[in-house]
């Protein structure tokens, strides 16, 4: 928090030799957050952010999870829009002054995830398989958006 704002992001880490599986997992969700992002405009309508996640990931062989969205950001961590991932039919369309994440999350294998019932935050994949998320927070300016947050790219 900065000034009594909220903002959000998370990147991914791999450490080590990681397998063929895992690095395309890791690498598909930051190509897939970044196409959706530079899609954004006045006037496009949110829906475009998961046709471009989905469209991309399935491209590549992963699945998209369904079950957490992008969300607005200001003076609360989860504001309204909620943006799905996935393709949907939300018509909201991008203004000027909004902010918001695009964090999809990306699946090697089916898209259905599970929540720690100890913890109740921690996601896993209903399947075991590698799951990628990366976050960036934005603003829809007059012409475009401007990148709110810091990550290292792969």
């Amino acid at each position: 928090m900065l000034g009594g704002y909220y903002g959000d992001c998370s990147a991914m880490v791999c450490i080590g030799n990681v397998s063929a599986e895992k690095k395309l997992v890791v690498d598909v969700a930051y190509e897939s957050m970044m196409r959706a992002i530079s899609i954004l405009k006045p006037g496009i309508k949110l829906c475009e952010i998961g046709r471009s996640i989905e469209t991309y990931a399935n491209s590549k062989g992963c699945s998209v999870v369904d079950a957490f969205v992008s969300h607005g950001v200001g003076l609360s961590m989860h504001e309204e829009p909620q943006i799905p991932h996935h393709f949907n039919h939300l018509a909201i369309e991008a203004a000027p002054g909004m902010i918001f994440t695009v964090e999809p999350m990306i699946n090697a294998g089916i898209k259905d995830a599970v929540i720690d019932p100890i913890d109740g935050w921690t996601a896993r994949t209903a399947d075991g398989k590698p799951s990628a998320q990366w976050e960036h927070t934005v603003l829809i300016t007059e012409t475009g958006y401007e990148i709110l947050t810091l990550s290292s790219s792969l």
